[in-house]
């Protein structure tokens, strides 16, 4: 009996370990995984949240790190693989506003700054130039040497070098003047 008792507890445990690696965040209808690759990395779910622009919910994003963090300001100057996920939720999304977004968000990001990247910025936003529907997701990953890989329904579309061109894109989110403070706290994991 007590052998029964043991192995039944230790295949519990067993159990609960597995599904805790395995676990999922869902945010509304969007269910995102607990990891992302990051060149050699696993990266783990940091925390997410919906994009609201005028009380509508626009896409689901999702931060990704080697370790927790709810420390803003050392994400965004880290040099260290970590990862955004969007995930569309809204048909209201179109190419042209999604390039109108991303260059408000870089403006908000670099204080109004963007020269010394234009041409980052600009081969960043080209990607956003195809079409875009409910349910598509683009990953930004950055790779420490490498750059910022972004990847729409997981194919690769560019890589963007530069620690400089990785701050202004994840301070769109993180940074001293992200483009939405809900969000950014729950990208913090609050």
């Amino acid at each position: 009996m007590k052998t029964i008792v043991t192995i039944t507890t230790i295949a519990t445990i067993l159990t609960i370990a597995t599904i805790d690696v395995f676990a999922q965040a869902k945010i509304g209808d969007v269910t995102l995984p607990a990891t992302i690759v990051s060149g050699n990395e696993n990266l783990v779910y940091n925390g997410g949240g919906i994009r609201k622009k005028y009380f509508m919910s626009m896409y689901v994003g999702a931060l990704y790190l080697k370790q927790k963090s709810a420390d803003a300001a050392k994400i965004v100057a880290a040099d260290e693989p970590m990862a955004m996920r969007i995930h569309i939720v809204s048909g209201l999304i179109t190419s042209k506003r999604m390039e109108e977004s991303i260059h408000e968000g870089f403006e908000k990001s670099t204080n109004g700054n963007m020269a010394p990247l234009k041409d980052k910025i600009d081969d960043f936003i080209s990607v956003f130039r195809e079409e875009i529907k409910v349910n598509d997701e683009f990953d930004l990953v950055y790779v420490p040497k490498e750059g910022v890989k972004i990847l729409k329904n997981n194919q690769q579309k560019k890589v963007i070098a530069g620690l400089d061109f990785k701050n202004a894109l994840f301070g769109i989110w993180l940074g001293n003047n992200p483009v939405d403070t809900d969000l950014k706290q729950k990208l913090m994991g609050k």
